[in-house]
């Protein structure tokens, strides 16, 4: 695949995944095709070597694993998150002005750079429960449906020296003239079933702008969601690439990461450990067997990282400076946000090295506190070796990011590597 395919492919996943659900059923139906075999957390699993299979939870995260010839001698793992930030539909959330406009209640989903949410074409995603115990359904409402409209400045001429939006006032979508339908009457019509057939929902708003290389070679990619669905999709393409050797591979997909990973199908969760476990029981280890293996593990936790911005350079750590289509980045923290040490570290500069892939290192600055990740939360509940990494980009959080095209196809190909050992 070269790498305009590959971008392109990428830019598709996203496009397809306009939340966590979408996002882990894609990936999902992306490795049925593939052979691997889904399982369910309330029914016994009866694992073979070789045996390529998944599980998910909540709809909204996956692990992937894929068994070696021989009984594995450690784990080698990846992991990534499905969410991004956005806007969660409240319940009854119609709201109707001097009976000429209806909009719709929000609140945030994670950390958000609210203006870029504005006048840009807006719809609907989620999942609905369904009555008579038809199950849950995903739905995406694919079509223009919302915006959220800025002010004019003739209203507000003081907008250009710095807005604080508040989200109950300032960021409620437009979405019909008063007096039109419900939402739900509009999300039963898109699937197909009657209002009163849904009994619950999960529905966030979504950007319907597509994504798009730009620059003068094309160089650059902007799109939605890149954190972190480009290592939601370059993770699952190695994971369907490599071929595990001495090591059980594993392609782990978080939700809730946006929001503190601290829910039954975040990185928080027990949903690592018990399926490391159950894989050891199925292949009959004892628990000592299974602490071994353990031992000789390994996790990268890939989270995308903060290019050095080309309008406010002074904002980057002084001597650790990523750029996009450098390579993939290493992350570091003095406070163990990031989980990357230097056993780890050396680690992933040997994959790179063995890929053929450039690397460079992320550290905030000292005075700027910065985000966390995956890796140090997924850690206390399965003690691994563990590196953070991660794609340079530009503008996250914001509801359209930018990273380097290139970079894709050196996350993909350090990721197989590691799979490949």
């Amino acid at each position: 695949m070269n790498g305009t395919d590959y971008v392109k492919k990428m830019l598709t996943f996203i496009q397809n995944s306009p939340t966590c659900y979408q996002a882990v059923e894609n990936a999902g139906q992306e490795l049925e095709m593939a052979g691997y075999g889904q399982l369910q957390e309330n029914e016994r699993w009866e694992l073979t070597m070789g045996g390529k299979y998944y599980v998910t939870r909540n709809g909204s995260s996956l692990i992937a694993f894929q068994l070696p010839a021989v009984k594995p001698k450690g784990f080698h793992m990846i992991a990534s998150h499905s969410d991004s930030p956005c806007f969660k539909l409240k319940e009854n959330p119609e709201i109707t002005v001097e009976d000429a406009y209806m909009k719709l209640n929000v609140e945030k989903y994670g950390g958000m750079i609210l203006s870029t949410w504005m006048d840009r074409p807006l719809s609907v995603a989620g999942r609905v429960v369904l009555a008579g115990g038809a199950g849950v359904r995903n739905v995406a409402v694919s079509r223009d449906l919302l915006i959220i409209p800025n002010m004019a400045i003739h209203m507000n001429p003081d907008i250009n020296k710095g807005m604080e939006y508040n989200v109950q006032t300032d960021m409620l979508p437009l979405y019909a003239e008063g007096g039109g339908k419900s939402l739900m009457e509009l999300v039963a019509e898109e699937m197909g079933i009657w209002p009163e057939d849904i009994l619950g929902s999960d529905l966030f708003l979504y950007n319907r702008e597509e994504g798009r290389r730009f620059g003068a070679r094309g160089e650059f990619i902007c799109a939605p969601r890149l954190d972190d669905l480009a290592c939601v999709y370059t993770s699952l393409q190695a994971m369907l690439r490599g071929k595990p050797q001495a090591y059980a591979n594993l392609l782990v997909v978080f939700d809730n990461e946006e929001v503190g990973s601290a829910t039954k199908q975040g990185a928080a969760s027990t949903f690592l450990q018990d399926t490391l476990m159950r894989i050891a029981e199925s292949l009959k280890m004892t628990r000592e067997d299974y602490s071994r293996i353990l031992a000789d593990s390994f996790m990268i936790s890939a989270d995308n990282a903060h290019a050095v911005h080309p309008n406010h350079p002074e904002k980057a750590d002084p001597t650790n400076r990523p750029y996009l289509n450098k390579g993939i980045v290493i992350k570091y923290h003095g406070g163990q946000k990031y989980t990357t040490d230097a056993v780890s570290a050396a680690m992933i500069k040997d994959i790179c090295m063995q890929a053929g892939v450039p690397w460079q290192n992320y550290a905030n600055r000292s005075d700027i506190a910065g985000g966390s990740t995956l890796g140090n939360i997924s850690a206390a509940q399965v003690s691994v070796s563990t590196a953070d990494i991660g794609l340079a980009q530009l503008a996250m959080h914001s509801a359209y990011e930018t990273a380097g095209a290139e970079d894709i196809g050196y996350m993909m190909r350090m990721m197989e590597c590691f799979y490949g050992a």
